[in-house]
């Protein structure tokens, strides 16, 4: 999906990868993220985000959590959306401050006194009952926690997996009931996604989401809401963050931007931001009949892989697709036309689209490659820790 833009965006990584693994400091599996790279695309974010009043929430899951990008990242985007508890911990433990928790998983009950006391600056709500947890949570902390209204989505809009919130027809019952809670507060509103990018042309548009967002804001703000806000997550990047601000919202979250690997910078290699990282796998055995099978653990079943690059021979090869529900043991490639192409041990360097907190892999971060001197600053898991 990324691979012609990494390799006219950022060969020094794809190169640095390629010495990496064959010199043996990372194993096959491992996504090789570039720190500076990264950083340059929260600076880039960050300066835009301030041109268009907006105020970021970076996110932290498809890059596996890591703590050295995280404070990389936070040096210009201070403020952190956990999508769910396991990230708001690692993040608060690098140094990110809270700026929402309970952005796509609910905190856990038990968990909100822990969390609570970090001082979020919002925490979305799903329900009622949600909110009265965090009321009770925040009273005994002794202070009163802002809470944002995660909005019931738009039909056709909801991932599966991702279902819950408060009906726009039923936000007055549910901003009723809150009002009285002495420990929260209401904040403003929020849904998901509210920017998509064409799977074709990569444009950006708004999905009905948003517009529900900016209906719900006005209902609260009918009923004496002030100062309102409202984050509008995904496909966050520099060229969406104009749109973000024309279409009302105040916050935005970015993700894979700081990474470049949004869908449209797949079909726009011109983007602002530059591709972060490359995976990494290795020829684990050949078929008889002449396909290479590349050992598996992070090929994320959304990723829209469409080839490889095999750095000894300088071949690209055709991937093929595998279902979803099946183990990610290997993944097969197209036979090259020479046999010799492709063979043992050989490393193959893949660009797409992830969300690497789920998969199995190994992170090696990579710092020096803006500056001609590429060294690996280390090696974690998917979730952030740190391996021997």
């Amino acid at each position: 999906m990324f691979l012609d833009t990494v390799l006219a965006r950022n060969p020094e990584l794809v190169e640095a990868a390629a010495v990496l693994h064959q010199s043996g400091a990372i194993p096959p599996d491992t996504y090789v993220m570039d720190l500076d790279a990264v950083e340059a695309n929260a600076r880039l974010l960050a300066a835009e985000a301030e041109r268009q009043g907006l105020t970021l929430w970076f996110v932290a899951k498809q890059f596996g959590r890591n703590p050295e990008l995280i404070r990389a990242i936070a040096r210009h985007i201070p403020k952190f959306a956990a999508i769910d508890p396991p990230e708001a911990r690692i993040l608060h433990a690098a140094g990110a401050q809270a700026g929402n928790l309970g952005h796509l998983v609910q905190i856990p009950t038990r968990s909100l006194p822990e969390m609570l006391a970090w001082r979020p600056e919002t925490v979305t709500v799903y329900d009622v009952a949600n909110a009265e947890a965090v009321s009770r949570a925040a009273q005994r902390l002794g202070f009163v926690q802002d809470v944002l209204v995660r909005l019931q989505g738009a039909p056709g809009t909801v991932h599966p997996g991702q279902e819950g919130g408060v009906p726009l027809e039923g936000l007055d019952d549910f901003a009723e009931r809150v009002e009285r809670l002495p420990g929260v507060r209401i904040a403003g509103v929020t849904a998901f996604p509210c920017v998509l990018c064409d799977p074709d042309t990569g444009e950006p548009e708004p999905t009905a989401n948003l517009p529900l967002a900016l209906a719900a804001r006005d209902r609260l703000a009918a009923r004496g809401h002030r100062g309102l806000k409202l984050s509008a997550p995904s496909a966050s990047s520099v060229a969406t963050l104009p749109l973000l601000a024309r279409h009302g919202a105040t916050h935005a979250e970015p993700g894979h931007a700081l990474t470049g690997t949004t869908p449209l910078h797949a079909v726009d290699p011109g983007q602002s931001e530059r591709p972060g990282y490359v995976y990494v796998s290795e020829v684990a055995h050949t078929l008889a009949d002449g396909r290479p099978a590349v050992y598996g653990g992070g090929f994320y079943p959304r990723a829209r892989i469409k080839d490889a690059f095999l750095p000894r021979s300088g071949v690209r090869l055709a991937v093929h697709d595998a279902p979803a529900e099946n183990i990610d043991y290997y993944r097969l490639l197209e036979a090259p036309a020479t046999p010799g192409d492709a063979g043992l041990g050989d490393t193959a360097v893949f660009a797409f689209r992830t969300q690497i907190f789920v998969t199995r892999s190994n992170v090696a971060v990579v710092a020096g490659l803006s500056s001609g001197t590429p060294r690996l600053r280390g090696l974690y898991d998917a979730l952030g820790r740190a391996l021997d």
